[in-house]
């Protein structure tokens, strides 16, 4: 009776899909990494209109990076912005994270874009 009530459990954790993984953290303009079967390398911060961190504002801004992705097949170019899923083949990509923050007032120049993406089915 217990292997009945047992089996079930580990089946349905067996069969559920595995949480999404982030790219190791710190991803460098122009530069390939990987996470699953993609391959992913970030080209250019098309928009960074995001609120500084030490600043009020009405609108929090965006951030929008032009990323090529290979699967496998052709590359593909594709604008993601951050936080906002896109299809891409099977998969589900999302630019989780730009940094550094900006800083409002800041006089030197600011430290080199680097980015997280989330991949999953």
């Amino acid at each position: 009776m217990i292997c009945s009530m047992i089996a079930p459990a580990l089946l349905a954790t067996a069969c559920a899909e595995l949480p999404p993984q982030p790219v190791t953290a710190g991803v460098r303009l122009h530069h390939w990494t990987r996470t699953g079967p993609l391959r992913l390398r970030a080209d250019k911060v098309v928009e960074d209109s995001r609120c500084p961190m030490n600043a009020r504002c009405i609108h929090a801004g965006r951030a929008i990076v032009r990323v090529t992705i290979r699967d496998g097949r052709k590359p593909r170019s594709l604008d993601l912005t951050l936080g906002e899923p896109a299809r891409v083949g099977g998969w589900t990509v999302t630019l989780v994270a730009v940094s550094p923050e900006k800083m409002a007032g800041q006089q030197r120049p600011p430290a080199p874009y680097r980015f997280a993406f989330q991949v999953s089915r």
